[in-house]
């Protein structure tokens, strides 16, 4: 049987997935190098190791909410490149500290911070963006294909930032600088798109248009409450699991960048298949059980050290990220059908305050709690426990999200039967 070649999505599509693509690789280079610099060069706890993950998202509550509404009035691609160049000075800042001796807990939590400041912004017009330059019907389609990139990223990052730090050190990060000027250089080459709108109403009366239209509606407010249960959870999991392998299971760097990258062959598959799970059994009831399995599957971390525990990690992780790529690429089509474009920008940075908002508390959480309770139970089993609670907290994010394709199809007969809702076009 011969398979037919995927249909192009323009040429602006394709330079904004080749700025991407190389950009999550080195993406994945950071947040595999931070904490193994911590760990190893600074001889971080736990503790400090939650904070400076916690800095990966402190600003989304606090510029969250504003960002929407700048990006809105600003041009998007021109916003996007800025962001691109400000990411690249602060990931570059992390070698030269180093190289003069000023590297520390508090100068990482301040680059990672400006890092996910530039990423909020960056992120609204990402969001924008795709819209912007693929027609509404291959919205999907564009979507797993960039799932598919991210995908890659995490099949091939940590193994190359193994290997990078183990011939580098700490200058593996410029890898990630570079990757920023990448992306940057191909937002400059793309044609214009998405210029200022023209938006009536002030920014506080658009900051309240945000949050309302992400409660108000049906669909978006079960989309809303099942991520923020999910990211109470899953950052918990996700913030101790380089402490489980370093200090409670004894992994080394290679090893556990190894184990790391044949996990995100599951991620890379999930992004391959999603398309054609949410045609069979919808958006909505594809995205609640990749929910619950995203989950769920994360308790089979506990089966280390009883079983080798590199294979432990790669196929729980694996699975993890097949069930991840499912939520992810049914999430923005269904949210953004329900939104016009002149308020995509408020609508995804209001999504973003709320559901990643609680992020940074998450993983400062997972970090205390493995440090109160190492002394009574040691690192491995604090470990463990811990991550078993912020999976099965995560797990009730299913809940909201069950009702979601009953939603999606009374609002596709009533945009066939007349007018689409009015809540898209709320103001």
């Amino acid at each position: 049987m011969k398979l037919k070649r995927p249909a192009s999505l323009g040429r602006g599509f394709n330079l904004f997935w080749l700025g991407q693509s190389v950009s999550v690789v080195g993406d994945k280079i950071t947040l595999f190098v931070v904490p193994t610099l911590m760990i190893f060069v600074l001889h971080a706890d736990a503790f400090q190791v939650g904070i400076v993950a916690m800095a990966q998202y402190l600003g989304i509550p606090l510029l969250g909410p504003v960002a929407g509404v700048l990006v809105d009035r600003w041009d998007k691609r021109t916003t996007m490149l800025v962001c691109d160049l400000i990411r690249l000075a602060a990931v570059a800042t992390i070698p030269l500290a180093y190289w003069q001796h000023w590297l520390s807990t508090p100068l990482l939590f301040g680059c990672v911070a400006v890092v996910s400041s530039a990423t909020i912004f960056f992120t609204v017009g990402y969001l924008i963006a795709v819209p912007a330059v693929v027609e509404g019907e291959h919205l999907v389609s564009a979507y797993s294909r960039l799932e598919g990139s991210r995908s890659v990223a995490e099949v091939s990052g940590p193994s190359v930032a193994a290997a990078l730090y183990a011939a580098l050190g700490v200058s593996a990060l410029l890898v990630d600088a570079g990757s920023y000027l990448v992306s940057a250089l191909c937002f400059r080459t793309m044609r214009p798109w998405g210029e200022q709108t023209r938006v009536e109403g002030s920014i506080r009366e658009r900051l309240t248009l945000g949050f309302r239209l992400n409660w108000t509606d049906p669909v978006l407010r079960r989309v809303v409450v099942a991520a923020v249960t999910l990211n109470c959870g899953g950052p918990v999991f996700v913030t101790v699991l380089p402490v489980l392998a370093y200090r409670g299971l004894k992994v080394s760097v290679a090893e556990f960048g190894a184990a790391m990258s044949v996990a995100a062959l599951g991620a890379l598959l999930g992004a391959v298949l999603s398309p054609r799970l949410s045609r069979r059994f919808g958006t909505g009831r594809t995205m609640a059980y990749g929910l619950l399995c995203h989950c769920l599957v994360g308790l089979g971390v506990l089966a280390a050290p009883a079983l080798p525990s590199g294979p432990v990690i790669a196929v729980t992780m694996g699975c993890y990220g097949f069930f991840m790529s499912c939520i992810n690429v049914c999430s923005a089509p269904a949210r953004q059908s329900r939104m016009s474009a002149a308020n995509q920008g408020v609508m995804h940075a209001a999504y973003r305050t709320v559901t990643w908002g609680v992020i940074p508390l998450a993983a400062f959480v997972g970090g205390w709690v493995v440090t109160l309770l190492t002394p009574s139970l040691g690192i491995l089993d604090a470990a463990r426990v811990t991550m078993a609670g912020g999976t099965l907290l995560a797990a009730f994010s299913f809940l909201p999200a069950s009702g979601l394709q009953r939603l999606l199809d009374a609002a596709e007969r009533e945009k066939s039967a007349g007018p689409e809702p009015a809540l898209a076009d709320a103001s």
